[in-house]
């Protein structure tokens, strides 16, 4: 999908402008279909995005904290009551997208990243 490269060209140009810790834009919030991962190099991160409302979007590290692999753009996104989570696509252990609680394994953390929707761009804070 050409989203990932472009995105990852957007965070590229960030990064070169000399931004740190702090609030990057990232994309155009359209950039980003609804229920569907994209991954994205934010400030030398491997960032997970996912579009789960109009303006609702969530960021997690890339990296699945169970393998080490970077694969969770392409998790499975749900719901545990009102919380939205993300399911590892290589061991299904299943992570709340606000926080990074594992919920089935104690001790086990995803990396979650603070998001909003500035002037229609998505925008991380790392």
């Amino acid at each position: 999908m050409t989203a990932t490269l472009e995105l990852g060209a957007l965070a590229a140009e960030s990064d070169s402008a000399g931004f740190g810790a702090g609030w990057h834009r990232v994309c155009p919030v359209d950039d980003l279909e609804p229920a569907w991962g994209e991954a994205a190099l934010v400030a030398g991160r491997q960032v997970a995005l996912f579009r789960t409302g109009p303006e609702e979007v969530f960021a997690v590290a890339h990296q699945d904290p169970a393998t080490g692999a970077h694969v969770m753009a392409r998790g499975i996104l749900g719901s545990k009551g009102m919380r939205p989570t993300i399911a590892s696509p290589l061991h299904k252990e299943v992570y709340d997208l606000e926080t990074g609680e594992c919920f089935a394994t104690t001790g086990l953390r995803l990396e979650a990243f603070s998001t909003r929707v500035i002037d229609g761009f998505v925008e991380v804070e790392l």
